[in-house]
């Protein structure tokens, strides 16, 4: 079957070069690809420019130009902050994408877990809990969102992990990381300790009951809107 051309001349090389090995991930000069694929250097460099946007190389003084593993995520982050900046709705669209997607692979990406995992997934919860529940009270961000990738970290599926991944940038992005009310948070982590406990039992249908109520909580959240405004917002759990 012919393979389809992509938009570039350079991408074409990208996808038509070896993949395998330290060679192959160093590649030629814009020079020497400018001579092998009879395109002028300014328009590789724009090309080049593209791929490194997309995270499919990296270009440095001393080791030139280099191949990198493929990731969905530079792909997706670069468009959904795009989609953000223009309307924030876009944002929770993303997020009911992203629940989906979790809900979908939570028992192919549960099964295959490793015990070191699940060790991984207790600690989270400890230090979660430490910090709800201490003198000075902090939100968990960090821990809300390690939980959430490790459980889906062994899934081989690069779009998966992207779309994952890109969500919990743009939820920095749009400042949920940074307040929430107490008794939100309590049972928001209430249900994660009902996941985490279901998964190191092998219980996968409640961890997975857990995860749907979870995700479906409806609840009145408070952010700081423009000029220090409170704004009341109407979402599910993030």
């Amino acid at each position: 079957m012919a393979r389809k051309q992509l938009s570039s001349e350079f991408l074409d090389y990208l996808a038509a070069s070896p993949t395998e090995g330290e060679r192959a991930s160093r590649l030629p000069s814009l020079g020497e690809l400018s001579q092998e694929l009879q395109v002028s250097v300014s328009t590789l460099r724009e090309q080049m420019e593209v791929a490194r946007a997309l995270g499919f190389v990296e270009a440095r003084p001393r080791t030139g130009i280099r191949r990198l593993p493929y990731t969905f995520l530079p792909a997706v982050r670069q468009s959904l902050a795009y989609a953000i900046t223009l309307d924030q709705e876009y944002f929770h669209k993303f997020a009911d994408l992203r629940r989906n997607v979790e809900t979908c692979y939570w028992y192919q990406a549960v099964g295959l877990l490793t015990r070191q995992d699940h060790e991984t997934l207790r600690a989270l919860m400890g230090r979660a809990w430490e910090q709800l529940r201490g003198t000075q009270i902090h939100i968990p961000h960090v821990e809300h969102r390690e939980l959430h990738l490790t459980i889906y970290r062994r899934l081989d599926n690069p779009f998966v992990t992207g779309i994952l991944e890109a969500f919990w940038e743009a939820y920095e992005a749009v400042g949920l990381n940074l307040y929430a009310d107490y008794s939100y948070l309590e049972e928001v982590w209430g249900y994660h300790q009902r996941m985490v406990d279901a998964i190191c039992k092998g219980d996968l249908e409640a961890g997975y009951n857990a995860l749907l109520v979870h995700t479906d909580l409806l609840r009145h959240r408070a952010v700081a809107g423009e000029n220090g405004v409170t704004v009341i917002m109407h979402d599910k759990e993030l």
